[in-house]
Protein backbone atom coordinates (compact mmCIF):
# COMPACT_ATOMS: atom_id res chain seq x y z
CA UNK A 1 0.00 0.00 0.00
CA UNK A 2 0.88 3.79 -0.21
CA UNK A 3 2.55 3.77 2.78
CA UNK A 4 1.77 1.51 5.19
CA UNK A 5 -1.93 0.05 4.13
CA UNK A 6 -1.94 -3.51 5.50
CA UNK A 7 -1.38 -6.55 3.01
CA UNK A 8 -2.91 -9.07 4.80
CA UNK A 9 -5.21 -7.15 6.39
CA UNK A 10 -8.66 -5.56 4.58
CA UNK A 11 -11.50 -4.48 6.20
CA UNK A 12 -14.28 -3.63 3.62
CA UNK A 13 -16.47 -0.78 4.14
CA UNK A 14 -20.80 -1.73 3.88
CA UNK A 15 -22.42 0.26 1.40
CA UNK A 16 -25.26 1.83 3.35
CA UNK A 17 -28.92 2.41 1.22
CA UNK A 18 -28.89 5.65 -0.40
CA UNK A 19 -31.22 7.68 0.95
CA UNK A 20 -32.96 9.83 -1.63
CA UNK A 21 -34.87 13.61 -0.90
CA UNK A 22 -37.47 12.18 -3.87
CA UNK A 23 -40.37 9.52 -4.96
CA UNK A 24 -39.23 7.09 -7.33
CA UNK A 25 -37.74 7.83 -10.02
CA UNK A 26 -40.46 7.81 -13.37
CA UNK A 27 -39.76 5.20 -15.84
CA UNK A 28 -37.12 5.51 -18.77
CA UNK A 29 -38.67 6.72 -21.77
CA UNK A 30 -38.11 4.18 -25.32
CA UNK A 31 -37.41 6.45 -27.69
CA UNK A 32 -33.82 7.59 -28.48
CA UNK A 33 -33.54 11.60 -29.46
CA UNK A 34 -30.55 13.51 -29.97
CA UNK A 35 -27.87 13.77 -27.16
CA UNK A 36 -27.35 16.47 -24.90
CA UNK A 37 -24.32 18.95 -24.73
CA UNK A 38 -23.97 18.93 -20.79
CA UNK A 39 -22.40 15.50 -20.79
CA UNK A 40 -19.62 14.40 -23.46
CA UNK A 41 -18.72 11.10 -23.96
CA UNK A 42 -15.03 10.97 -23.99
CA UNK A 43 -13.18 8.11 -26.00
CA UNK A 44 -10.71 5.78 -24.09
CA UNK A 45 -7.14 6.60 -24.76
CA UNK A 46 -5.54 4.65 -27.93
CA UNK A 47 -3.11 2.05 -26.85
CA UNK A 48 0.75 2.98 -27.46
CA UNK A 49 1.57 0.01 -28.20
CA UNK A 50 -0.60 -1.98 -31.47
CA UNK A 51 0.79 -5.11 -30.27
CA UNK A 52 -0.92 -5.41 -27.28
CA UNK A 53 -4.38 -5.64 -29.03
CA UNK A 54 -3.26 -9.03 -30.48
CA UNK A 55 -3.84 -10.74 -26.76
CA UNK A 56 -6.61 -12.43 -26.61
CA UNK A 57 -7.36 -11.12 -22.82
CA UNK A 58 -5.69 -9.02 -20.37
CA UNK A 59 -4.09 -11.56 -18.41
CA UNK A 60 -1.70 -12.69 -22.00
CA UNK A 61 -0.94 -8.97 -22.42
CA UNK A 62 -0.03 -8.65 -18.91
CA UNK A 63 2.18 -11.81 -18.98
CA UNK A 64 4.15 -10.55 -22.08
CA UNK A 65 5.40 -7.54 -20.42
CA UNK A 66 6.44 -8.75 -17.27
CA UNK A 67 9.87 -7.42 -16.62
CA UNK A 68 10.92 -7.46 -12.95
CA UNK A 69 13.17 -9.99 -11.56
CA UNK A 70 11.85 -13.09 -10.00
CA UNK A 71 12.16 -14.22 -6.39
CA UNK A 72 12.17 -17.72 -5.31
CA UNK A 73 12.23 -18.32 -2.29
CA UNK A 74 10.17 -19.85 0.70
CA UNK A 75 8.05 -17.39 0.92
CA UNK A 76 7.16 -17.35 -2.43
CA UNK A 77 6.37 -21.20 -2.75
CA UNK A 78 4.25 -20.09 0.82
CA UNK A 79 2.19 -17.57 -0.80
CA UNK A 80 1.45 -19.91 -4.11
CA UNK A 81 -0.34 -22.61 -1.92
CA UNK A 82 -2.49 -20.27 -0.16
CA UNK A 83 -3.59 -18.57 -3.37
CA UNK A 84 -3.35 -22.74 -5.08
CA UNK A 85 -5.69 -23.48 -2.18
CA UNK A 86 -8.29 -21.10 -2.37
CA UNK A 87 -9.93 -21.07 -5.91
CA UNK A 88 -13.42 -19.20 -4.75
CA UNK A 89 -11.07 -16.37 -3.19
CA UNK A 90 -9.35 -15.89 -6.47
CA UNK A 91 -12.64 -16.06 -8.30
CA UNK A 92 -14.06 -13.06 -6.07
CA UNK A 93 -10.51 -10.77 -6.59
CA UNK A 94 -10.61 -12.06 -10.57
CA UNK A 95 -13.86 -10.85 -10.82
CA UNK A 96 -13.78 -7.65 -9.22
CA UNK A 97 -9.98 -7.29 -11.05
CA UNK A 98 -12.13 -7.67 -14.79
CA UNK A 99 -13.50 -4.18 -14.24
CA UNK A 100 -9.98 -2.67 -13.87
CA UNK A 101 -7.60 -4.20 -15.61
CA UNK A 102 -7.57 -3.30 -18.86
CA UNK A 103 -7.14 0.58 -18.06
CA UNK A 104 -4.38 -0.35 -15.40
CA UNK A 105 -2.42 -2.10 -17.56
CA UNK A 106 -2.84 0.21 -20.59
CA UNK A 107 -1.54 2.98 -18.39
CA UNK A 108 1.06 0.64 -17.53
CA UNK A 109 1.94 0.54 -21.12
CA UNK A 110 2.15 4.13 -21.82
CA UNK A 111 4.47 4.57 -18.82
CA UNK A 112 6.59 1.84 -19.98
CA UNK A 113 6.37 0.32 -16.68
CA UNK A 114 6.41 -3.75 -15.40
CA UNK A 115 2.95 -4.93 -16.70
CA UNK A 116 2.87 -6.93 -13.34
CA UNK A 117 2.96 -4.08 -11.19
CA UNK A 118 -0.72 -4.12 -12.49
CA UNK A 119 -1.24 -7.04 -10.48
CA UNK A 120 -0.32 -5.07 -7.08
CA UNK A 121 -4.17 -4.45 -5.90
CA UNK A 122 -4.39 -8.58 -5.93
CA UNK A 123 -2.18 -8.06 -2.80
CA UNK A 124 -3.62 -4.95 -1.10
CA UNK A 125 -7.05 -4.81 -2.02
CA UNK A 126 -8.42 -7.88 -3.74
CA UNK A 127 -9.24 -5.28 -5.99
CA UNK A 128 -12.15 -4.00 -4.05
CA UNK A 129 -12.08 -0.07 -4.31
CA UNK A 130 -14.42 0.19 -1.24
CA UNK A 131 -11.08 -1.63 1.03
CA UNK A 132 -10.49 0.22 4.08
CA UNK A 133 -7.66 -0.81 6.28
CA UNK A 134 -7.01 -0.15 10.18
CA UNK A 135 -4.37 2.10 8.89
CA UNK A 136 -7.38 3.93 7.14
CA UNK A 137 -5.87 3.25 3.79
CA UNK A 138 -8.59 3.15 1.22
CA UNK A 139 -9.02 2.14 -2.61
CA UNK A 140 -7.52 -0.44 -4.61
CA UNK A 141 -3.78 1.00 -4.31
CA UNK A 142 -4.63 1.33 -0.48
CA UNK A 143 -3.76 5.38 -0.03
CA UNK A 144 -2.85 6.97 3.63
CA UNK A 145 -4.70 9.98 3.70
CA UNK A 146 -1.54 11.96 3.55
CA UNK A 147 0.15 10.17 1.14
CA UNK A 148 -3.15 10.78 -1.22
CA UNK A 149 -3.01 14.26 -0.73
CA UNK A 150 0.75 14.69 -1.55
CA UNK A 151 -0.69 12.79 -4.57
CA UNK A 152 -3.95 15.56 -5.12
CA UNK A 153 -6.27 12.54 -4.53
CA UNK A 154 -8.82 14.85 -3.30
CA UNK A 155 -10.69 13.75 0.26
CA UNK A 156 -13.61 15.82 0.87
CA UNK A 157 -17.79 15.31 2.19
CA UNK A 158 -18.24 14.63 -1.32
CA UNK A 159 -15.30 12.44 -2.46
CA UNK A 160 -12.72 10.03 -1.69
CA UNK A 161 -10.54 10.10 -4.74
CA UNK A 162 -8.31 7.19 -2.94
CA UNK A 163 -11.13 5.00 -4.66
CA UNK A 164 -11.50 6.59 -7.28
CA UNK A 165 -9.86 4.31 -10.43
CA UNK A 166 -8.97 6.97 -12.93
CA UNK A 167 -6.96 9.25 -10.29
CA UNK A 168 -5.88 6.60 -7.91
CA UNK A 169 -4.16 4.93 -10.89
CA UNK A 170 -2.48 7.36 -12.12
CA UNK A 171 -1.38 8.40 -8.60
CA UNK A 172 -0.13 4.79 -8.13
CA UNK A 173 1.72 4.95 -10.79
CA UNK A 174 3.03 8.48 -10.45
CA UNK A 175 4.56 7.09 -6.91
CA UNK A 176 5.60 3.59 -8.20
CA UNK A 177 7.63 5.29 -10.82
CA UNK A 178 9.44 7.79 -8.71
CA UNK A 179 10.43 5.35 -6.20
CA UNK A 180 11.95 3.41 -8.75
CA UNK A 181 13.58 6.44 -10.10
CA UNK A 182 15.09 6.88 -6.38
CA UNK A 183 16.35 3.25 -5.95
CA UNK A 184 17.06 2.02 -9.63
CA UNK A 185 15.36 -1.38 -8.48
CA UNK A 186 11.77 -2.33 -8.85
CA UNK A 187 12.20 -4.50 -5.97
CA UNK A 188 13.16 -1.75 -3.60
CA UNK A 189 10.43 0.54 -4.93
CA UNK A 190 7.92 -2.03 -4.25
CA UNK A 191 9.22 -2.22 -0.59
CA UNK A 192 9.01 1.66 -0.09
CA UNK A 193 5.67 1.65 -1.70
CA UNK A 194 4.73 -0.58 1.39
CA UNK A 195 6.94 0.36 4.09
CA UNK A 196 7.93 3.97 3.24
CA UNK A 197 10.59 5.34 1.17
CA UNK A 198 12.46 6.51 4.56
CA UNK A 199 12.65 3.30 5.84
CA UNK A 200 14.08 1.88 2.85
CA UNK A 201 16.82 4.38 2.67
CA UNK A 202 17.79 3.91 6.08
CA UNK A 203 18.07 0.16 5.80
CA UNK A 204 20.18 0.20 2.73
CA UNK A 205 22.32 2.80 4.70
CA UNK A 206 22.83 0.22 7.42
CA UNK A 207 23.64 -2.61 5.11
CA UNK A 208 26.35 -0.27 3.59
CA UNK A 209 27.28 0.46 6.80
CA UNK A 210 28.33 -3.07 7.05
CA UNK A 211 29.64 -4.00 4.06
CA UNK A 212 26.35 -6.21 2.76
CA UNK A 213 24.31 -6.14 -0.07
CA UNK A 214 21.79 -3.86 -0.80
CA UNK A 215 18.96 -5.82 -2.73
CA UNK A 216 15.50 -6.26 -1.52
CA UNK A 217 16.87 -9.80 -0.45
CA UNK A 218 19.27 -9.22 1.68
CA UNK A 219 17.44 -6.10 3.06
CA UNK A 220 14.07 -8.42 4.24
CA UNK A 221 16.04 -9.09 7.23
CA UNK A 222 15.27 -5.14 8.77
CA UNK A 223 11.80 -5.14 7.35
CA UNK A 224 8.42 -5.70 9.16
CA UNK A 225 6.95 -9.00 8.39
CA UNK A 226 4.33 -7.24 5.95
CA UNK A 227 7.04 -5.91 3.55
CA UNK A 228 8.92 -8.95 3.92
CA UNK A 229 6.34 -10.73 2.78
CA UNK A 230 5.44 -8.45 0.26
CA UNK A 231 7.55 -8.42 -2.81
CA UNK A 232 6.75 -12.62 -2.58
CA UNK A 233 2.96 -12.37 -2.49
CA UNK A 234 3.39 -10.59 -6.00
CA UNK A 235 5.51 -13.02 -7.61
CA UNK A 236 2.96 -15.56 -6.44
CA UNK A 237 0.29 -14.03 -8.12
CA UNK A 238 2.47 -13.48 -10.95
CA UNK A 239 3.36 -17.11 -11.25
CA UNK A 240 -0.32 -18.15 -10.96
CA UNK A 241 -1.22 -15.56 -14.06
CA UNK A 242 1.83 -16.98 -16.11
CA UNK A 243 0.59 -20.92 -15.68
CA UNK A 244 -2.87 -20.96 -13.62
CA UNK A 245 -3.65 -24.51 -14.89
CA UNK A 246 -0.09 -25.54 -13.34
CA UNK A 247 -1.71 -24.66 -9.91
CA UNK A 248 -5.54 -26.27 -10.98
CA UNK A 249 -6.88 -22.54 -10.80
CA UNK A 250 -8.36 -20.94 -14.06
CA UNK A 251 -8.72 -17.23 -14.53
CA UNK A 252 -11.54 -15.73 -16.28
CA UNK A 253 -11.67 -14.31 -19.77
CA UNK A 254 -11.08 -10.24 -19.83
CA UNK A 255 -11.35 -8.99 -23.04
CA UNK A 256 -8.59 -7.29 -24.39
CA UNK A 257 -10.77 -3.87 -24.78
CA UNK A 258 -11.94 -0.88 -22.68
CA UNK A 259 -14.56 -2.22 -20.21
CA UNK A 260 -15.71 1.28 -19.22
CA UNK A 261 -15.68 5.36 -20.88
CA UNK A 262 -15.87 8.01 -19.13
CA UNK A 263 -18.28 10.85 -19.36
CA UNK A 264 -18.00 14.41 -18.31
CA UNK A 265 -20.27 15.30 -15.59
CA UNK A 266 -20.98 19.62 -15.49
CA UNK A 267 -24.02 19.87 -13.75
CA UNK A 268 -24.76 17.57 -9.98
CA UNK A 269 -27.08 14.93 -10.10
CA UNK A 270 -28.02 12.08 -7.97
CA UNK A 271 -26.39 9.21 -8.06
CA UNK A 272 -29.17 6.96 -8.11
CA UNK A 273 -30.67 8.93 -10.96
CA UNK A 274 -27.25 8.14 -12.88
CA UNK A 275 -27.35 4.80 -11.94
CA UNK A 276 -31.18 4.69 -13.26
CA UNK A 277 -30.34 6.90 -16.72
CA UNK A 278 -27.35 4.94 -17.46
CA UNK A 279 -29.65 1.17 -16.88
CA UNK A 280 -27.36 0.32 -14.07
CA UNK A 281 -28.06 -0.92 -10.29
CA UNK A 282 -26.93 1.11 -7.57
CA UNK A 283 -24.41 -1.28 -6.80
CA UNK A 284 -22.84 -1.44 -10.63
CA UNK A 285 -22.39 2.22 -10.75
CA UNK A 286 -20.60 2.25 -7.89
CA UNK A 287 -18.50 -0.29 -8.68
CA UNK A 288 -17.11 2.14 -11.28
CA UNK A 289 -17.86 5.17 -9.00
CA UNK A 290 -16.47 4.18 -5.72
CA UNK A 291 -14.91 7.81 -4.90
CA UNK A 292 -18.35 9.15 -4.77
CA UNK A 293 -19.52 9.62 -1.26
CA UNK A 294 -22.58 10.95 -0.68
CA UNK A 295 -26.11 10.67 -2.82
CA UNK A 296 -25.28 14.12 -4.61
CA UNK A 297 -22.32 13.86 -7.26
CA UNK A 298 -20.66 17.14 -7.29
CA UNK A 299 -18.54 18.81 -9.25
CA UNK A 300 -18.24 20.72 -12.51
CA UNK A 301 -16.23 19.98 -15.42
CA UNK A 302 -13.49 18.09 -14.17
CA UNK A 303 -15.64 15.52 -12.58
CA UNK A 304 -16.22 12.69 -14.71
CA UNK A 305 -18.29 8.97 -14.52
CA UNK A 306 -17.52 6.35 -15.59
CA UNK A 307 -19.76 3.99 -17.11
CA UNK A 308 -19.53 0.63 -19.61
CA UNK A 309 -19.13 1.47 -22.81
CA UNK A 310 -22.73 0.02 -23.95
CA UNK A 311 -24.30 2.15 -21.21
CA UNK A 312 -22.63 5.33 -21.94
CA UNK A 313 -24.72 5.59 -25.33
CA UNK A 314 -28.10 4.31 -22.97
CA UNK A 315 -27.04 7.26 -20.48
CA UNK A 316 -26.79 10.17 -23.36
CA UNK A 317 -30.39 9.30 -24.78
CA UNK A 318 -32.00 8.57 -21.51
CA UNK A 319 -30.39 11.96 -20.30
CA UNK A 320 -31.65 13.70 -22.87
CA UNK A 321 -35.24 12.98 -21.95
CA UNK A 322 -35.32 13.10 -18.58
CA UNK A 323 -37.72 16.36 -17.48
CA UNK A 324 -37.35 15.63 -13.58
CA UNK A 325 -34.46 17.25 -11.68
CA UNK A 326 -31.02 15.65 -12.04
CA UNK A 327 -30.74 16.44 -8.56
CA UNK A 328 -32.84 16.73 -5.18
CA UNK A 329 -30.18 17.74 -2.79
CA UNK A 330 -28.52 21.10 -1.44
CA UNK A 331 -26.14 22.27 0.81
CA UNK A 332 -26.52 23.86 4.39
CA UNK A 333 -23.72 25.10 6.70
CA UNK A 334 -24.38 24.61 10.47
CA UNK A 335 -23.66 28.06 11.84
CA UNK A 336 -24.76 27.29 15.80
CA UNK A 337 -24.42 24.13 17.88
CA UNK A 338 -28.46 25.31 18.66
CA UNK A 339 -29.12 23.62 15.02
CA UNK A 340 -30.43 20.17 16.09
CA UNK A 341 -30.59 17.32 13.25
CA UNK A 342 -34.24 17.25 14.13
CA UNK A 343 -34.80 20.68 13.85
CA UNK A 344 -32.83 20.78 10.40
CA UNK A 345 -35.41 17.70 9.45
CA UNK A 346 -38.08 19.42 10.05
CA UNK A 347 -37.12 22.73 8.49
CA UNK A 348 -35.82 20.84 5.47
CA UNK A 349 -39.04 18.29 5.61
CA UNK A 350 -37.81 15.55 5.87
CA UNK A 351 -36.66 13.04 8.57
CA UNK A 352 -33.39 12.52 10.97
CA UNK A 353 -32.76 9.61 9.85
CA UNK A 354 -32.47 11.26 5.74
CA UNK A 355 -30.33 13.58 6.85
CA UNK A 356 -27.76 11.20 9.12
CA UNK A 357 -27.66 8.51 6.13
CA UNK A 358 -26.83 11.08 3.39
CA UNK A 359 -24.05 12.64 5.79
CA UNK A 360 -22.94 9.52 7.34
CA UNK A 361 -23.67 11.00 10.63
CA UNK A 362 -23.73 8.15 13.97
CA UNK A 363 -26.61 8.50 16.15
CA UNK A 364 -26.13 10.31 19.22
CA UNK A 365 -23.97 12.43 17.63
CA UNK A 366 -24.27 16.34 17.10
CA UNK A 367 -23.38 18.40 14.32
CA UNK A 368 -19.92 20.80 15.10
CA UNK A 369 -20.81 24.76 14.00
CA UNK A 370 -18.83 25.01 10.85
CA UNK A 371 -19.88 21.69 9.25
CA UNK A 372 -21.59 21.59 5.68
CA UNK A 373 -24.17 19.40 5.14
CA UNK A 374 -26.31 17.59 2.86
CA UNK A 375 -30.76 18.58 3.22
CA UNK A 376 -33.34 18.16 0.43
CA UNK A 377 -33.91 21.09 -1.92
CA UNK A 378 -37.20 22.24 -0.71
CA UNK A 379 -37.48 25.23 -3.93
CA UNK A 380 -36.60 26.18 -7.30
CA UNK A 381 -34.69 29.10 -5.98
CA UNK A 382 -31.96 26.33 -4.17
CA UNK A 383 -31.52 25.08 -8.18
CA UNK A 384 -27.74 26.07 -7.97
CA UNK A 385 -25.22 23.20 -8.24
CA UNK A 386 -23.28 22.90 -5.17
CA UNK A 387 -20.10 24.46 -4.94
CA UNK A 388 -16.69 22.14 -4.44
CA UNK A 389 -15.39 23.90 -1.89
CA UNK A 390 -13.64 21.29 0.22
CA UNK A 391 -16.47 21.00 2.37
CA UNK A 392 -16.05 18.49 5.73
CA UNK A 393 -18.80 17.38 7.82
CA UNK A 394 -17.68 17.31 11.44
CA UNK A 395 -19.69 15.78 14.90
CA UNK A 396 -19.19 14.71 18.37
CA UNK A 397 -20.97 12.78 20.87
CA UNK A 398 -24.34 13.42 22.30
CA UNK A 399 -23.47 15.09 26.28
CA UNK A 400 -26.16 14.16 28.28
CA UNK A 401 -24.28 15.55 31.20
CA UNK A 402 -24.84 12.31 33.17
CA UNK A 403 -22.26 9.36 33.11
CA UNK A 404 -23.63 5.73 32.03
CA UNK A 405 -24.19 5.00 36.22
CA UNK A 406 -26.16 8.57 36.49
CA UNK A 407 -23.57 10.33 37.98
CA UNK A 408 -22.51 13.84 36.68
CA UNK A 409 -19.26 13.97 34.31
CA UNK A 410 -16.86 16.45 35.52
CA UNK A 411 -16.83 19.83 33.80
CA UNK A 412 -13.08 21.14 32.17
CA UNK A 413 -12.39 24.70 32.80
CA UNK A 414 -16.34 25.18 33.40
CA UNK A 415 -17.31 23.62 29.88
CA UNK A 416 -18.16 19.73 29.16
CA UNK A 417 -14.94 17.95 27.44
CA UNK A 418 -15.62 17.38 23.37
CA UNK A 419 -15.20 14.01 21.97
CA UNK A 420 -15.07 15.03 18.13
CA UNK A 421 -15.12 12.84 14.66
CA UNK A 422 -14.26 14.44 11.62
CA UNK A 423 -15.30 12.74 8.27
CA UNK A 424 -11.97 14.37 6.92
CA UNK A 425 -9.60 11.93 9.11
CA UNK A 426 -6.53 13.33 10.05
CA UNK A 427 -2.97 12.27 8.36
CA UNK A 428 -1.52 9.02 9.39
CA UNK A 429 1.85 9.18 10.27
CA UNK A 430 3.91 6.58 8.77
CA UNK A 431 5.65 5.60 11.54
CA UNK A 432 2.03 5.02 12.99
CA UNK A 433 0.79 3.41 10.66
CA UNK A 434 3.49 0.60 10.07
CA UNK A 435 2.59 -0.46 13.69
CA UNK A 436 -1.18 -1.15 13.19
CA UNK A 437 -2.77 -4.40 13.81
CA UNK A 438 -4.55 -5.41 11.02
CA UNK A 439 -7.57 -7.85 10.20
CA UNK A 440 -7.49 -10.61 7.61
CA UNK A 441 -8.21 -9.76 4.32
CA UNK A 442 -11.51 -11.19 2.19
Amino acid sequence: MALLAPVLALAYDEAPGLPTATAALSPLPKSPIPDVNSLKLIKPAKAVDEEAFREKDVWGRIRSGYAIPDVNNDLVTKHVNWYATRPDYIARTTARASLYLFHVVSELEKRGMPTELALLPFIESAFNPNALSNANAAGIWQFVPGTGRDFNLKQDAFKDERRGILASTDAALTYLQRLYDMFGDWQLALAAYNWGEGSVQKAIKRNQAAGKPTDFESLAAQMPAETRNYVPKLQAVKNIVANPQQYGLSLPVIDNSPYFTAVDKTSDIDLTVAAHLAELSVDEFKALNPQFKRPVITGGEDTKILLPKENAEKFHINLAQWSQELSTWSTHKITSARESIRSLASRFHTSPEVIRQANNIPQNSVLKAGSTILVPKISASANLDIPEDNATVAYEAERSGKSAKGYKLPAKNGKAEKGSVSLVKARVARDDAKTRKHRKAN
